[in-house]
């Protein structure tokens, strides 16, 4: 009997880590395709990404449908809107960072610092008790982003600095979940945020200079549906990953999105990385793992 309970879990881990990779891959293409579509062929990174989420959104319905209207009721509307207005406040400076010409390894790598500023905001904000190990962890962590980043570098352009607001943003949305899960479930999140990101990205693209464009040509369609669907498969991937196995089993394999996105932007913009991508990257995915294995023994 507990031979077939250890298969099972066997099974379900490979099947949740099986489910993490085709979702790194899945958004290491749709990056790749924003990218193309903002900086090559010249589509506004705020009208690119409202298409983009447009599809997604369109592509997600069935999930929507499923969670029902049952998960609309809230009593707090107000953090809501707020974590969804930081969520696409952190996709507008992604793909900007894309857009004006941040390579995808580089954007990718910073972003990983994500979990870094939740264990900062987490302390500051939510009053949790955060070990030294976990720290000196994210301390290691920026020391990473910062070689990656090479602010002293004379090749070093502003626009670098877009991916790590994204990630600020991003990790701060974090924040804002955890405090909504306090009280409310994880599909009523979900649905606020699958219903109100593509209308905070209509608003975000038509103040923007030059307001919402439509794509020109059926290449920049292809591409823009591209991304929608892909982006809403990755995003089911990966709350199909979470089912299976627990978050701490899955981060080493959601650090494969790395070399996945280095893959795609040398077959597609032929961008070989420099050798501080991979000192940092070592040194951000190193702090993860042992952030993870720290609390695995705390609890």
């Amino acid at each position: 009997m507990s031979s077939t309970r250890s298969s099972t879990r066997a099974s379900a881990a490979v099947v949740g880590a099986s489910w993490m990779v085709f979702a790194g891959a899945a958004f290491a293409i749709t990056n790749s395709a924003m990218q193309y579509l903002t900086m090559v062929q010249g589509l506004s990174s705020t009208s690119a990404t409202f298409w983009q989420y447009l599809i997604s959104l369109v592509a997600m319905l069935p999930v929507i449908w499923r969670i029902g209207v049952d998960g609309l009721h809230t009593e707090q509307l107000a953090l809501h809107i707020f974590r969804v207005f930081l969520a696409a406040l952190g996709v507008q400076f992604w793909v900007a960072g894309l857009a004006n010409g941040v390579p995808i390894w580089q954007a990718i790598a910073l972003l990983m610092t994500s979990p870094f500023f939740v264990t900062i905001g987490a302390a500051l904000f939510l009053r949790e008790t955060a070990s030294r190990q976990r720290w000196a962890a994210t301390a290691v962590g920026f020391v990473g982003g910062m070689i990656i980043l090479s602010p002293w570098d004379d090749a070093f352009q502003l626009v670098a600095f877009l991916p790590i607001i994204a990630a600020l943003l991003w990790g701060s949305s974090i924040l804002c979940m955890k405090k909504l899960e306090e009280r409310e479930s994880p599909q009523s999140v979900t649905l606020y945020l699958l219903l109100l990101l593509t209308p905070v990205n209509l608003v975000l693209a038509f103040l923007a200079p030059g307001g919402l464009a439509m794509p020109v040509g059926m290449n920049m369609w292809w591409l823009i549906i591209l991304a929608g669907l892909l982006g809403a498969i990755a995003q089911g991937s990966l709350a199909m990953a979470y089912e299976k196995v627990d978050a701490a089993y899955l981060q080493p394999f959601d650090h494969l999105k790395l070399p996945l996105n280095v893959l795609c932007g040398f077959l597609i913009f032929g961008w070989v990385p420099p050798g501080n991508l991979w000192l940092g990257a070592a040194l951000i995915i190193g702090a993860s793992l042992y952030t993870v294995h720290v609390e695995r023994k705390q609890n």
